[in-house]
């Protein structure tokens, strides 16, 4: 495993970036082990996990960023990566219509039929490398290189809560209502974001996605 790259994002967080190119599942086990054991060090008081990177923040009346980074460092190579027991979910989804827009249009991209690419979706089984963007965003890993598709030049303004997404080689789903660069390729009416519930975010690191046909509308 190569070493990461550890860089400032304020006074008091560092960003560890742990793949520096493509996705690496390898990398993102140890990206979680690496977030539970930052936390044990002292003065940082939060760990957040993204696509093969790791924020770290931290007190810098307590600590320094160097001293930090030390630890990170001793901890990428001195950790045994270990994948998360998660939980598996089935999300039903309906490809292309009204809330599936650019499905047409990623089929084209992808180079095959409508049937044929909607199928390679729920073929592939996603993990939720990491939840972000948003309460209960899931950044998906998984998705057939052949389906990938850079994101959109002008983000949309709105893009609807439910809504199942491709932006470049990961999938996600809506958890709310929000602007998004992504494209829309179907919908589900599976709930990830519930502020009032008592565990609000439904979707963890390490669970096991796997989309259903429900339907396509061309």
């Amino acid at each position: 495993m190569t070493m990461p790259r550890i860089s400032l994002a304020g006074s008091g967080a560092l960003l560890l970036d742990g793949a520096q190119g493509a996705f690496d599942d390898a990398v993102q086990e140890l990206v979680w082990a690496v977030t539970k054991a930052a936390l044990t060090l002292e003065g940082v008081h939060e760990a957040v996990p993204g696509m093969n990177n790791l924020l770290v923040l931290f007190d810098p009346l307590t600590t320094d960023a160097m001293s930090i980074c030390a630890q990170l460092r001793s901890l990428w190579t001195g950790t045994d990566a270990r994948a998360v027991a998660g939980t598996n979910h089935t999300v039903p989804v309906n490809y292309g219509g009204a809330r599936g827009e650019d499905l047409a249009g990623w089929a084209a991209h992808c180079g095959m039929t409508i049937d044929e690419t909607v199928k390679r979706h729920a073929a592939a089984t996603y993990t939720v490398a990491a939840i972000g963007a948003m309460p209960g965003f899931p950044y998906l890993s998984g998705l057939d290189p052949r389906l990938a598709w850079a994101r959109r030049g002008t983000p949309r303004l709105k893009v609807a809560e439910g809504a199942v997404i491709i932006g470049g080689a990961q999938a996600g789903i809506m958890p709310m209502t929000a602007p998004s660069g992504w494209h829309i390729v179907g919908h589900t009416d599976m709930k990830l974001f519930t502020p009032e519930a008592q565990s609000p975010v439904l979707l963890k690191p390490g669970d096991k996605i796997r989309f259903t046909i429900a339907d396509i509308e061309a």
